[in-house]
């Protein structure tokens, strides 16, 4: 394996997931320190590392090791957006610092295809780890993704600059002339479309031509609001 390729996808991962160095190195139970010495390349990457990030995150030992096939290897039983699960009084006033909240439905029906996320919708802010400060929290409505993420649940979400570059089995918000929805995105045996999937087993599956998608953004954490916290 040579580890230079490794420890990019390695990278590609920490950034995909929104989280800092010593953030990812938590979630898959590594110590910080040999860790920073593994991506700068004082420590080979070895066996254990990548098994560490193949049980703890669901990723592919074929794509960390070799960067071919899909980079997750479950594609719906369990979600790669990291979910986080948050106190009530975690949420500010706008005033604050944090990853902003704006008072955006991203599936209310036909909604056209923009999301203008202004000072005006911004109705606070959640300043908790794993939230990249520079996401936009909106929420999500309706059961088709249950349960997974629920009806009322919030996500935090980025904007996808390359349309190209997508992760199969990732959720993302994607945005249609007439809809936007939030689902899972599943490679098509079609290169030109993609299929869009449920976890709700009571939805059927959507195949679209990729140049429908207006805009795309990744679902980089489900936030639950628990007022037991």
């Amino acid at each position: 394996m040579k580890n230079e390729e490794i420890i990019l996808r390695i990278r590609e991962l920490i950034k995909m997931f929104g989280v800092t160095q010593n953030d990812f190195a938590d979630k898959i139970s590594t110590d910080r320190s040999n860790f920073s010495k593994h991506l700068n390349g004082k420590l080979p990457i070895s066996d254990s590392l990548i098994n560490k990030i193949v049980v703890g995150l669901g990723v592919s030992k074929n794509w960390l090791k070799s960067g071919e096939g899909d980079i997750f290897y479950m594609q719906t039983a369990h979600t790669h957006s990291m979910r986080v699960s948050i106190p009530s009084d975690a949420i500010h006033n706008s005033g604050q610092q944090g990853a902003k909240i704006y008072d955006i439905d991203v599936t209310a029906g036909i909604s056209g295809r923009e999301l203008t996320f202004t000072s005006e919708k911004q109705i606070g802010v959640i300043d908790v780890p794993y939230i990249n400060k520079n996401a936009n929290i909106v929420k999500v409505s309706g059961d088709s993704m249950q349960p997974v993420i629920c009806n009322g649940d919030l996500i935090a979400i980025r904007p996808v600059q390359n349309m190209n570059l997508l992760f199969w089995g990732q959720i993302y918000v994607i945005i249609l002339d007439d809809y936007r929805m939030v689902k899972y995105i599943r490679k098509n045996s079609n290169p030109n479309m993609v299929t869009l999937k449920s976890e709700n087993p009571a939805y059927d599956d959507i195949e679209i031509p990729k140049t429908e998608i207006r805009h795309l953004f990744i679902v980089e954490n489900i936030i639950r609001i628990d007022n037991r916290l």
